[in-house]
């Protein structure tokens, strides 16, 4: 006869003789199904922050009351009785064998659906984690308020906000709306949570400023939409000595609230000042803000001067001021752009004063920014890319940076002008998101991917109302599939609207020609011709068409001018090594010109350097096919080679495109 267990084992048996254990176990399986359950619906129902820790303390309560239960009670066929000590219990009453299999069906299925949920919440949710924690760390600094009477000291208060906002936006483990992005908020009296949902950032900063005597005074909360009140909130009262450890202080408390990871590099360049006189940090700030007016109204040229003289007054007070250099060399390449596209040095200024910025300062991430742009317009792409990744190395939510490198990707790699552009309308909400869509649009389009070009067109039209560019894109995207007739009408749309945009003119002519509609064709060229004279003197990219429009309606010394006009200056910004000189499309101008002109050789020769190219958009199918231009060598067999080659690498670079976007689920 087997000893009796003793001890724990003999407690194990009891145990099990009472059911305890099968009791213990399907009900962890069923608390379990309970607590994810919640977990799933608390958000979408808006649910209080206490649901789920209630719902947690009370099936900590039950599990105590079923175990209790479960070793004072037992289900047998006639019901249930009072379990029997087990030196009571003389003869085992066996149980129906249907109770014995239903328990033992019961334990086995709790026993997955806990090893299941236990899997799925290490796993399955392993994704969503990072989706949660990226959105956990996204902000946005609002407008800070200024405490003074005085109006015109504001620019303080938008000085202290953009420190901070700078320095947040070094930390890579952060996503920081841009300063344009918040600018719509100023005055506003929307809830925190509608200026979260429009930002698709997780929380905001408030604050205010004041600046008197000697002293300074910073007000922050930190708000997270859906929480009473603020998760955080510090007011520093400091020395004006002090305002840049305090801007430092402050990023770095907030970045810490966040749980964001501040790199000792980071941290390094966000406790790094930028000058050592407050006077000219003063003057810098007062241009930076007139600055800042400027961008975001274009006509405002009393501003930009404004800027440029506040800019060199900060340097009379501290002439190794990078940041100072740095603007000035953004108000040159404001101011000189088109004067200079046409000489020997052209914006040579702006590389200049970014080269003097980073001798003072070479973690400046403004000026690897600038000299990226000198570069990518002097067509040297190589650098300029170089030049735009140290940029974001240093500051990783500077949204500029990968602006501009979607441009310089736009005729080259169309998935990597895609990558950036997404990137930038991450970190951009403000006035300039909607040229963003846009542009998405036409990678889109240009990638043949017509529903998701209209989508983004859609999207910015919602966001800034310009119906006239909306029916212009719109136009764009029908003539780039080759559906002339609706590019027509969608474009007249446009002109009805504004009859001075240049491009939409353009187009309207160029399809009217491919229709065969000559009168038309004339009429939009000689619109075009007046708007290059008046509105687009510096950049008479489109006068080899006006040329053809004489020509064939019988002005041939008219037509001779512009043709020579047009392949003088499409010939000079090759010999001057512009962006627009190097993109194939100039090859593709020339080439169509002197095929016109009877010069076949001139004509293959810049068409084979079109071809050179490894991707091509859609609508250089459309236009190869289409223009008149061509026709003295449309049948010759070199030609005819050259377009099935390029209709080649469109399908090629359609189905690169295509892969991508089902890669990263956007199909």
């Amino acid at each position: 006869m087997p000893d009796k267990p003793s001890g724990f084992g003999q407690f194990w048996q009891e145990l099990k003789r009472r059911k305890v254990v099968r009791v213990i176990t399907v009900y962890a399986a069923v608390a379990f199904v309970i607590l994810e359950l919640v977990s799933i619906i608390v958000d979408p129902l808006k649910l209080p922050e206490w649901t789920l820790p209630f719902m947690i303390v009370l099936l900590c309560v039950g599990f105590i009351i079923a175990v209790i239960l479960s070793w004072v009670y037992d289900i047998h066929p006639g019901g249930i009785v009072k379990t029997k000590p087990a030196k009571e219990v003389t003869e085992v009453i066996p149980e129906k064998q249907s109770g014995i299999n239903a328990w033992k069906i019961a334990t086995y299925i709790s026993v997955v659906v806990i090893i299941g949920l236990i899997i799925f919440n290490i796993f399955g949710r392993r994704g969503k984690g990072k989706d949660l924690a990226i959105l956990d760390k996204s902000i946005a600094v609002l407008p800070f308020k200024s405490l003074s009477d005085d109006p015109e000291k504001q620019y303080l208060a938008d000085g202290a906000m953009d420190a901070i906002l700078l320095h947040l936006s070094k930390i890579q483990d952060l996503r920081v709306m841009a300063r344009t992005s918040v600018e719509q908020y100023r005055v506003t009296d929307k809830t925190a949570t509608v200026i979260c949902q429009e930002l698709d950032v997780a929380y905001l900063l408030e604050g205010s400023f004041q600046k008197y005597g000697d002293q300074a005074r910073l007000i922050l909360q930190l708000i997270e939409p859906g929480k009473e009140g603020h998760i955080w909130a510090k007011e520093y009262d400091r020395n004006w000595t002090d305002i840049f450890s305090v801007q430092s202080e402050v990023a770095q408390a907030i970045a810490r609230e966040l749980q964001a990871v501040i790199t000792p590099e980071e941290k390094q360049l966000i406790e790094k000042a930028p000058t050592t006189s407050l006077t000219a940090y003063d003057f810098y700030q007062r241009g930076r803000e007139e600055h800042v007016q400027y961008w975001l109204d274009r006509t405002n040229r009393e501003g930009l001067e404004r800027a440029e003289g506040l800019y060199y007054k900060a340097l009379e007070y501290d002439f190794t001021f990078a940041q100072a250099y740095t603007g000035l060399a953004l108000v040159y390449e404001n101011k000189y752009y088109w004067e200079t596209f046409l000489t020997e040095d052209f914006l040579d200024s702006m590389l200049i004063l970014a080269d003097i910025a980073l001798s003072y300062d070479n973690q400046l991430a403004e000026a690897y920014v600038i000299r990226g742009l000198y570069y990518g317009l002097n067509y040297k792409l190589e650098q300029a890319i170089n030049e735009y990744d140290k940029a974001i190395k240093l500051n990783p939510n500077y949204w500029q940076t990968y602006w501009e490198k979607g441009g310089l990707y736009f005729y080259d790699d169309l998935i990597k002008s895609l990558e950036n552009d997404h990137k930038a309308a991450s970190l951009q909400r403000g006035s300039f998101l909607p040229s963003i869509y846009r542009r998405l649009g036409k990678t889109y389009a240009m990638a043949g991917f017509k529903e998701k070009s209209i989508y983004y067109i859609e999207e910015a039209l919602k966001l800034d109302d310009d119906s006239a560019v909306f029916y212009s894109n719109l136009a764009e995207i029908k003539d780039c599939n080759g559906n002339f007739e609706k590019a027509i009408e969608f474009g007249t749309k446009s002109y009805l609207i504004d009859s001075t945009d240049g491009w939409i003119t353009y187009l309207l002519g160029l399809d009217n020609c491919y229709l065969g509609q000559l009168e038309e064709y004339f009429k939009y060229f000689k619109k075009y011709d007046k708007l290059l004279k008046t509105h687009y003197r510096q950049h008479p990219w489109g006068t080899f068409r006006v040329g053809h429009a004489y020509w064939i309606n019988g002005f041939k010394e008219e037509a001779e001018y512009y043709f020579n006009k047009g392949l003088e200056f499409h010939i000079e910004m090759i010999e001057l090594g512009r962006h627009y000189g190097h993109d194939f499309h100039t090859f593709y101008i020339l080439a169509a010109m002197y095929a016109f002109l009877g010069e076949k050789d001139k004509a293959y020769e810049n068409l084979r350097l079109v071809n050179k190219r490894q991707r091509m958009p859609l609508w250089m199918i459309k236009d190869i096919t289409n223009d008149p231009l061509f026709d003295s060598i449309r049948d010759e067999p070199e030609f005819q080679q050259i377009v099935q080659d390029i209709k080649v690498k469109y399908q090629e670079e359609h189905e690169r495109v295509r892969k991508w976007l089902e890669e990263n689920d956007m199909l």
